[in-house]
Parts: C-alpha cells; sequence; structure tokens
C-alpha cells in the first residue's frame, strides 16, 4: 500500500479530464509544483462527492478546480478563465425565495448562503453558483442570477468551501467557461478546453 506524503495544497477535481494537466504535471497524484507538496484527488461529481472527498485530507488549504458555465451578462465567454470571490448554493433553501438570510438560517457559523474564499489563484474574480443541476433554460438562468447575482456556475464549489469554512482552511476555486449557462447546445460546449485552461492557469500560480 503506497502511503501518502504531507501536503500542503489538496487540489479537487471532479472527473479525470478536469485533473489531467494536473495529474500529469504532479507524476501521479502527490508531488511538488513550485513551492507547495499537492495533493490531486478526483471526488467524482456533485456536491456530496466533494464534500466527502476533501472531509477525508488533512492538507491545511484546499483548491477547486474544473469547468463551469457562464450566466447571462458575467461578462465571461468560452475560453475564458476566472475563480470565485465567493460561493452560493443554488438550491438551498426556501422554494419562491431561496433566500436563508431572510429566513434566518446559517449554512455555516457567521455565513449564511454567501460563502467567502480567502484563497485566489487566476486574476478574474466572480462570485460563483453551485447549482445540483446543470441549468438547462435561459429562463432559470435569468431567475439565478437575479437571485444571487452569480457569474459561474458550477456542481460542487460551495460544498468545499462549505467544508473548508467548517475546518477553518483557507479555500479557492478556479474554472474554466466551457459554454453559455441557458438553452441546451452541445455543439458550442468547450469542456476540453476549458478544464486545459483552468489547470493551466492554476499551475502558472503555483509556480509563481
Amino acid at each position: 500500500m503506497l502511503s501518502r506524503m504531507a501536503s500542503d495544497l489538496l487540489i479537487c477535481v471532479a472527473t479525470e479530464l478536469e485533473g489531467a494537466l494536473l495529474r500529469a504535471r504532479l507524476g501521479g497524484l502527490q508531488g511538488r509544483i513550485g513551492r507547495r507538496a499537492i495533493e490531486l484527488v478526483i471526488s467524482g461529481i456533485g456536491p456530496v462527492n466533494a464534500a466527502h472527498a476533501v472531509a477525508r485530507r488533512d492538507a491545511p488549504e484546499l483548491v477547486v478546480c474544473g469547468v463551469g458555465g457562464a450566466y447571462p451578462d458575467s461578462g465571461l465567454v468560452v475560453g475564458d478563465v476566472a475563480c470565485a470571490e465567493t460561493e452560493h448554493y443554488a438550491d438551498l433553501g426556501i422554494e419562491g425565495s431561496y433566500d436563508m438570510e431572510a429566513a434566518g438560517f446559517k449554512v455555516v457559523a457567521g455565513h449564511y448562503n454567501r460563502l467567502p474564499l480567502s484563497l485566489f489563484p487566476a486574476a478574474r474574480r466572480v462570485p460563483f453558483v453551485t447549482s445540483s443541476t446543470c441549468t438547462a433554460t435561459d429562463a432559470r438562468a435569468r431567475e439565478i442570477v437575479v437571485r444571487t447575482g452569480g457569474a459561474v456556475e458550477s456542481m460542487e464549489g460551495a460544498a468545499v468551501v462549505h467544508v473548508a469554512l467548517l475546518e477553518g482552511k483557507p479555500v479557492g476555486e478556479i474554472r474554466g467557461i466551457a459554454n453559455p449557462v441557458g438553452e441546451r447546445d452541445r455543439s458550442a460546449w468547450r469542456v476540453r478546453e476549458a478544464a486545459e485552461a483552468a489547470q493551466r492557469a492554476l499551475i502558472d500560480w503555483l509556480e509563481c
């Protein structure tokens, strides 16, 4: 059985594709980039898988890396890379408002449904939103934007940020834009290109 080295940064990706360049750069699931000792974990898709994966590791800092969609009026286009300034659960709350703060329910001590991040692996910082399902209509996309102010949609980020806040760990999230959020047009998706762009940007940040 291979032993795990002590890592000072855990990078969480949902799929093999979203971690392929990182894995090659590390020479496996553990290694060094720049001055950092890094462990890469491939969590599987969705918030439960992501939360479970990071909660089982003891690295003092966390970063999520992957792909996401750009909400209407975000100013982001396919191929861009951005990091999360905040994370927001799209579907945690009360039907009709989803406003946890107005309802008086805290997601984690000191925070309602807008979770702050503290590591910023890209120059562009925008609000991220985590949804359990990929938004597939323009109307739903605009409703989420009005309610959350979000710019980027993913399926795991808020769960990792939530765990990090519970554990008092610095956390960051970086994503490449693979598609606009709204009516589905699979021919316009650029998932591989977006995944590679996010990983390259993260590697650049780690090597600084």
